[in-house]
């Protein structure tokens, strides 16, 4: 993916588990999930406001762009 997601990072960063974030931000552990592992085809704005807000974070903290324009992990 183009994207990279580095919220285990942060959240290790914190000192904060997945279950308080989801606690935090209002999404359930499943969609935490399916995020943290790259697979998600879209994210909402509000959910990346409330990660970084509660993480301390900008967005690129939490997101980068690997410098491919494509999506290599489609079949």
């Amino acid at each position: 993916m183009a994207i990279e997601v580095h919220l285990d990072q942060m959240l290790k960063k914190n000192n904060m588990t997945s279950k308080e974030l989801c606690a935090k931000i209002g999404i359930t552990e499943a969609n935490l999930s399916i995020l943290r592992s790259g697979k998600a085809k879209g994210v909402r704005f509000s959910t990346i406001n409330k990660i970084c807000f509660y993480l301390g974070c900008d967005v690129g903290d939490i997101l980068t762009f690997d410098g491919n324009g494509e999506d290599n992990d489609e079949e």
